[in-house]
């Protein structure tokens, strides 16, 4: 085992320790009565129906598919989640699946060893920031923000399915300006990702087009969001702007999903899956920015009516 890889599954284990800790300690303030807010930020068991969305969401995303935007499209149209919680209750549910996902897949780290740990350290840091500043977000700010991010993972996977997305070059490391740039747009997306965006296609895109090799963007990839996860979720138990049921529901039940999807089924033709899976995360898109606009049209007339 190298440097790097040592690097790598060391924080990979801390972060997941810390998550366990800080996750039980939030758990133990949250049944004592403290901090609870409204019914979903309760602790409670997840249901049959959450434990289930989790298994679906982690194993299509293990496949290649992603889960942030499904997941996301899931609890809107549901209405399992309300808006503002949509996006601490997925970097607190997901956290298990992308951390047991790094440690399947990121056997053998081939990048650059400071690029590694320096871009996947500035998203953690952008995610640490970046949940802050959302768990003071107003309800109409997260709905503008998530119905932006389903949009724009839609004209992804669009693009995906086209062959329009950079197959990337040969580069195993980045020096220059590449290195300097890297470092801040993963910050950027480490920060995107506590809105509820996921990191996973942008960053893929964002290295292919510095020309560096899949292979070496992939532990990157898979890095940046094993750590930015947990580190954002210690973030929301610090605030409990997440729904509890739901995040349990999506922790215990992606962990069969990720098993199944890496070591049973292996790979999918998941082309005409990707496609309907577009067509719902634009339909959710739309209804939550029509949420976002009904909601600033009602303000509007209150602020009429008070004048």
């Amino acid at each position: 085992m190298n440097v790097a890889q040592s690097a790598f599954y060391l924080a990979i284990g801390a972060a997941g320790v810390a998550f366990c800790i800080v996750g039980i300690g939030a758990a133990r303030r949250n049944r004592a009565g403290t901090g609870a807010r409204q019914p979903d930020q309760v602790v409670r068991r997840p249901t049959v129906v959450e434990l289930a969305i989790g298994a679906v969401v982690a194993f299509f995303d293990t496949l290649g598919i992603g889960s942030f935007a499904p997941t996301t499209a899931i609890f809107k149209l549901r209405h399992i989640v309300p808006d503002e919680l949509i996006p601490g209750t997925l970097n607190v549910g997901l956290t298990p699946a992308a951390l047991l996902e790094s440690l399947i897949f990121v056997t053998a780290i081939i990048v650059e060893p400071v690029l590694l740990i320096t871009v996947v350290v500035s998203a953690a840091a952008g995610a640490w920031l970046g949940a802050g500043i959302v768990a003071r977000l107003p309800r109409r700010a997260i709905q503008v923000t998530m119905g932006i991010a389903l949009l724009i993972a839609g004209s992804v996977f669009t693009a995906v399915n086209l062959g329009a997305l950079p197959g990337g070059g040969t580069a195993m490391g980045l020096v220059g300006w590449k290195f300097g740039f890297a470092v801040g747009i993963n910050f950027i997306l480490g920060a995107l990702m506590s809105a509820g965006i996921g990191l996973y296609a942008p960053c893929m895109i964002t290295l292919a087009l510095l020309g560096m090799h899949p292979l070496a963007a992939f532990p990157i990839m898979m890095g940046a969001c094993a750590l930015v996860q947990p580190v954002a979720s210690l973030r929301f138990f610090q605030t409990n702007k997440f729904a509890w049921g739901p995040s349990l529901g999506l922790a215990v039940g992606s962990i069969p999903g990720v098993l199944i999807a890496a070591y049973i089924v292996k790979s999918l033709p998941l082309s005409a899956l990707r496609w309907l899976v577009i067509v719902v995360i634009v339909y959710a898109a739309f209804a939550m920015l029509r949420s976002a606009t009904h909601a600033g049209a009602l303000r509007s007339a209150a602020r009429s009516g008070a004048r």
